[in-house]
């Protein structure tokens, strides 16, 4: 079933020429913090709690706005929108008397600026609103319908926001419970990466620390767009060009911040009208990745500019990768990404000037049916130069959740490793399932199926995350209970419930927490969050929620949910299971935050079977387009956002002042005899968008970009077969005239 969708902006549209950062970003967060008020914002920037935004992190013990180096002020736009949905008034309980039907009227950015969400809300499933109830009355309903479900059709799912105290309470509840269906939102983004480091150095996260950022002399930057999703990368790539170094930025779109970027706290970079960030930047064809990362590889190889010592040392089965390289020819390549021998062997050549390079990459590497390939490719470009096992030198995953990475260490996943498995029976005197469990989409398309009655959403928006809009709310609303854990109301809280039950609580924000928690950045460094801030009356945080309901529905469990709702409990749990996080033990009292231990590799000694890193061989493939659907697109994320969570609906970075946008190169427009400002329909095998307005943008001819969630109308359910993951970011689509 396709779904047909149109919105009609009025504004017209005309190519811009921006610089990222600057005047603009100081202008809007001051009209941030004045909407939100001084008070209220300092306070929150200023509190020793971990940032909400995006996995760069920042806060904790050092003080609000400081990093792990104390440099201050560590704090981007990204910090304040995150804070500005939190430092809202509670919505007015007579917002509730209206239907469904209105509320889904509303924008994403609508709905998050209602307000703070202040207490319980439950809707039946013959009715067509939501009613406020009680504490006791919901957690009352929730013990009573997951006692009434067979666990196997059940699962319990959190996004990365949620403390690593919390996801290990919710991990460890759904499989006393019975249950391995327990996921988080990595799957739809970055399990493709955990797959294939895995595969290739042993370890599924960074190898390097913020430390070996400010020391490396290239970083390559490849499928992100951090002007825009992790903004204080950003001061790192211009740091590393400021002292001569190298950023090779490969991306299909030409991100005006990632060509030049003014730096707010940077005078200099202001004056001067911004500092220029990629050294070269490439664009390939979307989904091509595979096929320049190998053509790079094989420059190498050809060039004699691999490292022959450190290979032989510290790697193996380099022989038939090797031999693959060979056997691949050139033509191919070039096809495939559309980038040709001369320029792909100058990218090989800056490459093999760097004595320190790093390896970045996001979601346009991930989010393609061989995600794990491009991941695999990443690895093996850095082993073959000695670029994994040294100081400043390494493999850096941009993540997006300020705590995804967390959530993962901590458990919540369908599979737990099996030293950690053991631990957790002997420790805690307990005995877990062993049935395999549903990733994320795996969760979706059994409840589809009509297979699951229950479900524990704690945080994010699954809806809006999940792609094939149409089928996934035909999915959700097949669930005949669900629970959700917020603190805004979201698309997911209004969609997908039609004809089924839905129980929303409000919970506490991070910085609001009643006992300090703790957080996990992309460099393995984890935070300790104070919390300690009194917004809002009747809310509660998830810890407290998962133990009330833990006791309800397994009254007889030999764990003692009383005692877990003390959080210096559950870290000594989680020191005592998972290798690493010894130290959580005692953060509570020493306040000592700490780099999980084995994780950053400044020596070539990898956590495999055989002690070496493995050299992985893929197949050349990649998404094409035909004759009925010409054009591939790729879903991006806006300025203005983060994750599925909208804050403005314009993107200043881009130009654009609509999300119901169409990225185009400036030849297919002409060629279809439309101009910059007219409105197209997007058409996918899967569904519609009608009346989607043109925007000229620098991408290669026939590709396409869309702003997420809203192009998921047009994605399906195909993912990588290895990780998961789903093709958010290779579409075959149609462009016809409105």
């Amino acid at each position: 079933m396709s779904e047909k969708t149109s919105t009609q902006p009025t504004q017209p549209a005309h190519p811009v020429r921006i610089v990222g950062g600057g005047p603009k970003k100081i202008l809007y967060t001051l009209k941030t913090v004045g909407r939100i008020g001084l008070l209220n914002s300092a306070k929150a920037l200023n509190s020793r709690n971990a940032c909400k935004a995006c996995g760069l992190g920042m806060g904790g013990q050092r003080g609000g706005m400081t990093n792990e180096l104390d440099e201050f002020p560590s704090v981007c736009n990204k910090s304040i929108q995150a804070q500005s949905t939190d430092i809202q008034s509670p919505i007015p309980r007579e917002i509730f008397d209206h239907p469904l039907a209105d509320f889904q009227q509303l924008s994403a950015y609508e709905l998050e600026h209602l307000g703070r969400l202040n207490e319980p809300i439950y809707k039946p499933a013959g009715s067509d609103r939501y009613q406020p109830i009680s504490w006791d009355e919901a957690l009352t309903l929730m013990a009573q319908h997951f006692a009434d479900t067979p666990p196997e059709r059940s699962f319990f799912y959190s996004s990365g926001r949620s403390s690593n105290e919390a996801g290990f309470v919710l991990q460890l509840l759904a499989r006393l419970y019975g249950t391995n269906n327990v996921n988080n939102c990595s799957y739809y983004c970055h399990q493709a990466t955990g797959v294939g480091l895995h595969n290739v150095i042993g370890t599924g996260t960074a190898t390097i620390s913020l430390e070996d950022l400010g020391q490396t002399d290239l970083i390559f930057v490849i499928g992100a767009n951090p002007a825009s999703n992790h903004p204080r990368f950003v001061h790192q790539l211009k740091n590393c060009r400021d002292r001569g170094g190298q950023v090779i930025v490969i991306n299909p779109a030409k991100e005006p911040g990632l060509v030049r970027f003014a730096v707010p706290k940077s005078a200099k970079s202001l004056l001067s009208g911004g500092t220029w960030i990629a050294s070269d930047y490439v664009q390939p064809r979307i989904g091509s990745d595979l096929a320049l990362l190998t053509g790079i590889a094989k420059a190498l190889l050809e060039n004699a500019q691999i490292q022959q010592d450190f290979i032989a040392a510290h790697t193996q089965n380099f022989s038939a990768y090797e031999e693959s390289l060979r056997n691949t020819d050139w033509a191919s390549l070039t096809a495939s990404c559309g980038i040709n021998k001369e320029r792909i062997e100058h990218l090989s050549h800056c490459y093999a000037r760097a004595e320190r390079a790093v390896f970045a990459w996001g979601m346009g590497i991930t989010h393609h049916l061989q995600g794990v390939d491009n991941v695999e490719a990443i690895a093996n470009l850095a082993l073959l130069r000695g670029m994994i096992g040294k100081p400043a030198a390494g493999l850096l995953p941009l993540r997006g959740h300020s705590n995804v990475q967390g959530i993962g260490t901590i458990g919540v996943k369908p599979v737990l490793p099996e030293d950690v498995f053991h631990q957790l029976e002997q420790t805690l005197g307990v005995q877990l399932p062993t049935a395999a469990g549903m990733d994320t989409l795996a969760c979706l398309q059994a409840a589809h199926d009509g297979a699951i009655d229950t479900a524990l959403l704690m945080g994010g928006n699954l809806f809006s995350a999940t792609p094939h809009a149409s089928w996934a709310r035909t999915a959700l609303d097949r669930i005949g209970f669900k629970v959700f854990m917020t603190t805004t109301l979201n698309r997911g809280h209004v969609t997908g419930i039609e004809t089924s039950e839905a129980l929303v609580l409000p919970v506490t924000a991070r910085d609001e927490e009643w006992q300090a928690t703790t957080q996990e950045s992309m460099f393995n460094y984890v935070r300790l969050s104070d919390g300690g801030i009194n917004r809002l009356s009747n809310i509660r945080p998830e810890v407290s929620i998962l133990c009330e309901f833990g006791k309800r529905l397994l009254p007889d469990c030999p764990l003692d949910f009383d005692e877990f709702k003390q959080h210096q409990k559950i870290r000594a749990a989680i020191a005592a299971t998972v290798p690493g996080m010894e130290a959580l033990a005692d953060i509570g009292t020493t306040r000592q935050e700490f780099t999980i231990d084995k994780r950053v590799l400044h020596t070539p000694e990898f956590p495999t079977s055989s002690g070496k890193a493995e050299f992985k061989i893929n197949s050349l493939r990649s998404p094409e387009a035909n004759h009925d659907f010409p054009f591939m697109l790729a879903s991006i994320r806006s300025e203005g956002q983060f994750n599925s969570i909208i804050y403005e609906e314009n993107d200043s970075y881009r130009g654009t002042d609509t999300r119901w946008s169409v990225l185009m190169n400036a030849d297919d427009i002409a060629e279809l005899g439309l101009a910059a400002g007219d409105y197209v329909n997007l058409r996918s095998p899967f569904g519609e968008m009608q009346a989607v307005k043109v925007f000229v943008f620098d991408v290669p001819r026939k590709n396409l970009l869309a702003y997420y969630p809203e192009a998921n109308i047009l994605i399906g359910t195909a993912q990588d077969p290895r990780s998961k993951t789903p093709a958010f970011k290779s579409v075959a689509i149609a462009v016809e005239c409105a």
